[in-house]
């Protein structure tokens, strides 16, 4: 089952992201707290929004799709910004992460969004594949940037 995230899965979903983390070689890079997330997903004016996969008979999570909102100057709408996907290993192959994108998707047309959109690693082979075989187009002509740590302190105080 593919439904909204709940405070109840709160704990569930920061074990998810430690484990993205450590599939993607940066947990030591990883700070997150299930205060910082509750706060950010249920406080006073949440800027975050989750669903998850859940396991349909004995309720465990299994998978999640952290996200915001984004938005398309030259569309003029808003957009999903996918910031992590993760289904657990041994919950891979029955189509949860398929059924997490095409949520959010469902979510992008029935809001009038523009589109979905997220960065993979380079090296992550197995999911640029699964990106592309649900019609994915890689931005190849786009870099990310990052600020942050101390340049973003650097120029925060220029």
């Amino acid at each position: 089952m593919i439904r909204p995230a709940t405070a109840a899965d709160v704990p569930a979903m920061v074990r998810l992201v430690y484990d993205l983390a450590d599939y993607e070689k940066a947990r030591d890079q990883c700070t997150l707290t299930e205060e910082r997330l509750h706060t950010a997903l249920f406080g006073p004016a949440p800027a975050l929004f989750a669903h998850v996969a859940v396991d349909d008979s004995s309720g465990t999570v299994l998978g999640c799709a952290i996200w915001f909102l984004n938005f398309s100057t030259w569309d003029g709408v808003h957009g999903i910004y996918l910031e992590d996907l993760y289904v657990m290993p041994e919950a891979r192959g029955r189509g949860l992460g398929k059924a997490l994108l095409a949520e959010l998707a469902r979510v992008a047309v029935e809001r009038g969004y523009s589109r979905v959109a997220w960065s993979v690693l380079d090296w992550n082979a197995p999911s640029i594949d699964f990106y592309r075989a649900i019609g994915a187009q890689p931005q190849e002509e786009w870099l990310g940037y990052r600020l942050s740590g101390t340049a973003l302190s650097r120029l925060a105080g220029a």
